[in-house]
């Protein structure tokens, strides 16, 4: 009986020492040797956002005569964009065919175009129906602010972001960062696309992650971060916390010993 406990005693303080959470669980972008030392300067490898269906689009158009495009900005002077809520109202949400509905022009197909296409598009259609080339016509084009999910060992909700481009770090840190029981190793993005959702893996330990094209992230990615293996254990999460719970079952497995030996 006093072999059995033993034995155990052993396996479990195996088990929940090898289960305490280092450094390298946590410490993100580490040079693993993924990078040959002279290129740290690293090439980012995001792409031009191609509008999705449910993205809400904020289009600005200016000309000498502030009269003539008055019509098509109904938020300018109160609320010239900045805020989601408002741009949710008075934004152009591109609908399930890929189309926004704009004064005068009607419905514009937007789906699967880059920001400046749609820029291009706008003004295009605008000069041809209803300004002269001597307006001076000038057309922005912005999403309304970078809508994203984040689920899981992180600050779980929806975040908006008022950027252009976000990498998937700032988005985390937005979130309150990933916690200390979350698999860094193996971060979760599922991302929309015009054919339906595809599920992404990135390595946020490893700083080949900034070469990733999933480390910016994009409108409507779902960010999730799975427990690392050593939280379902339930071991400690430094070697203190993991000592005392050792500590814990020894007392007891201890305590069982002598009971058993009394009777």
């Amino acid at each position: 009986m006093a072999k059995q406990i033993f034995l155990l005693i052993c396996v479990t303080i195996s088990v929940l020492c090898s289960s305490c959470i280092t450094n390298k669980d946590v410490v993100y972008l580490q040079d693993k040797g993924t990078i040959k030392q002279d290129s740290i300067l690293i090439k980012e490898l995001s792409k031009p956002y191609r509008v999705q269906i449910n993205d809400i689009l904020s289009i600005n158009v200016k000309a000498l005569d502030n009269e003539l495009t008055a019509i098509f900005n109904p938020i300018e002077g109160t609320n010239s964009g900045s805020s989601g809520g408002g741009l949710y109202f008075s934004g152009f949400t591109v609908d399930l065919h890929g189309n926004i509905k704009f004064p005068i022009l009607g419905e514009i197909n937007v789906l699967g175009f880059t920001i400046k296409e749609i820029e291009n598009k706008v003004k295009s259609e605008l000069l041809a129906q209803y300004f002269k080339e001597s307006a001076q016509l000038f057309v922005t084009v912005k999403l309304a602010g970078l809508r994203y999910t984040t689920i899981g060992e992180v600050g779980t909700g929806v975040q908006t972001l008022y950027q252009d481009r976000v990498n998937i770090l700032e988005a985390l840190a937005n979130a309150g960062d990933i916690k200390q029981t979350g698999d860094r190793r193996d971060v979760l993005v599922i991302r929309q696309y015009p054919d339906g959702q595809k599920i992404h893996h990135i390595d946020l330990t490893d700083i080949a992650a900034m070469q990733s094209p999933y480390y910016y992230i994009q409108p409507n990615d779902i960010i999730l971060v799975k427990p690392l293996k050593r939280k379902a254990l339930g071991a400690g999460q430094t070697a203190t916390q993991t000592l005392t719970t050792v500590a814990s079952i020894l007392s007891v497995l201890v305590s069982t010993y002598f009971l058993v030996k009394n009777l």
